[in-house]
């Protein structure tokens, strides 16, 4: 595997600081976010220098029942061969569920959500993983990821849902020490047991990332410093192997570039005490004991080694049915599938309305400017009776299109205000950007305003 070495995730809003930062080898970019015809300057600058940029999916549910859409791997491979990348990267999770597997409507996540470690969702990852191997020009590096649920019934560990992944489709291995804390905290998982279960050979590189506790729950936010607790699983990771390469995220609430270095540095720090170990260990007439002990990578039990049968459309059928049970429980208020935390459900499903408020005000910031202070609560109260079923774009139409329909909001400038930027959005084209044509919009919102 290609050494990567030092990364950040690469966003607009850092993206001079990244520039300048010393010591920077690569950088991530979330690959929805990026057009292969358009690319930013900035991106083209560091490759021109040299770096190496990774494009970093988030749509594509992977571990969903259904195939992987044709659209978005073309999507994602077009991403990789306009960056030049050694490697795209995914992540082992579903994002949507219902359709013509269950026969019920499609429901957006806008998230990452776990899959159940069956062998049945084993089975359907695997063959969607060796479906996106065959559309991609590159490798394919997959993410273990947060989760404040645990699906009732699990047969293995992360660590050996993770082995047994990566031993039937040779597909590389993005660990996150960052969800490995979040798991620790929120599913009483043990970050060192899953360690020891990894195929640390299939390690394609590492992610670190902060996040906050609130009421007995880890949350993933990647908008705080990295922690210590999950510095020190940094750690334990550098000193049972050499990373190929690490990468500190970074998606909201971005510090000064003094503050990014300093976690680098912290990042760095961690992985030189690890590799101490390391180098101790295996100087150490005892080091081939204490790997034992840990018991190596660690297969779950299968009552044969043999591949499954190629068909998995029973499994795939098993899976949507209890993944769509789950998503509308947590989007659309049906009842609680039978083993599952009901608080932790409740917790799940606040955070996912709260982040499709936070990403609807980013991709359509003229709504809040609009609604003003109305506007997250206007918004929360429609996602309870409204799931997403077409993306955050169509979600921001959708719900003004609530609005007005209730004859909202109350204030009459207001609602021409709403009705005209709904009514500008839903056209067939994008809006011309020449200044005549931006003039002659400014004019009409303010006559509506009048």
């Amino acid at each position: 595997m290609e050494r990567l070495g030092t990364g950040i995730g690469w966003r607009p809003e850092i993206a001079d600081a990244v520039e300048r930062m010393p010591g920077i080898d690569w950088v991530e970019a979330v690959a929805e976010n990026v057009c292969p015809g358009h690319l930013p300057e900035s991106l083209l600058r560091l490759r021109e220098r040299g770096v190496t940029v990774v494009p970093h999916g988030v749509s594509l549910g992977l571990g969903g029942a259904d195939r992987p859409d044709g659209s978005r791997l073309t999507a994602l491979a077009e991403r990789a061969a306009a960056l030049g990348s050694p490697l795209v990267t995914e992540h082992i999770a579903f994002v949507r569920a219902g359709g013509p597997l269950t026969a019920s409507p499609r429901l957006e996540a806008g998230h990452l959500l776990p899959v159940p470690r069956t062998r049945d969702s084993l089975d359907v990852l695997c063959e969607n993983i060796r479906i996106a191997q065959d559309a991609l020009p590159v490798p394919l590096a997959v993410e273990n990821i947060a989760a404040l649920i645990a699906w009732p019934g699990e047969e293995m560990t992360e660590g050996q849902f993770l082995y047994d992944l990566a031993d039937r489709t040779g597909v590389r291995l993005l660990i996150d020490v960052a969800n490995l804390h979040t798991n620790h905290v929120n599913r009483a998982e043990d970050p060192a047991k899953a360690l020891a279960e990894l195929p640390l050979e299939a390690i394609a590189y590492v992610h670190v990332a902060g996040g906050f506790a609130r009421d007995g729950v880890w949350h993933d936010s990647h908008a705080h410093p990295v922690p210590a607790e999950v510095l020190d699983i940094l750690t334990d990771l550098a000193s049972r192997v050499s990373p190929p390469g690490v990468l500190l995220e970074r998606d909201e609430n971005f510090p000064e570039p003094a503050e990014l270095e300093r976690e680098l540095a912290a990042i760095q720090g961690a992985l030189e005490k690890g590799r101490t170990t390391r180098e101790s260990s295996t100087e150490s007439p005892s080091a081939s004991t204490r790997q034992s002990s840990t018991g190596g990578p660690s297969r779950a039990p299968r009552d044969s080694d043999a591949e499954p049968p190629a068909g998995t459309t029973a499994a795939r059928q098993r899976l949507a049915l209890a993944q769509t049970a789950l998503l509308s429980a947590l989007v659309a208020g049906t009842p609680v599938p039978e083993g599952f935390d009901r608080v932790r459900l409740g917790v799940q499903a606040r955070a996912l309305a709260s982040k499709r408020a936070d990403v609807v005000a980013k991709v359509a910031p003229e709504l809040p400017h609009i609604l003003g202070k109305g506007y997250r609560p206007a918004f929360l109260a429609y996602a309870q009776g409204h799931p997403m079923a077409g993306g955050y774009r169509q979600d921001a139409l959708d719900f003004a299109g609530h609005l007005l329909d209730g004859e909202r909001p109350e204030d009459a400038s207001a609602r021409r205000e709403l009705h005209e930027w709904r009514r500008e959005r839903s056209g067939p084209a994008p809006h011309s950007h020449r200044p005549a044509a931006r003039l002659a919009r400014a004019t009409r919102k303010v006559l509506l305003r009048r």
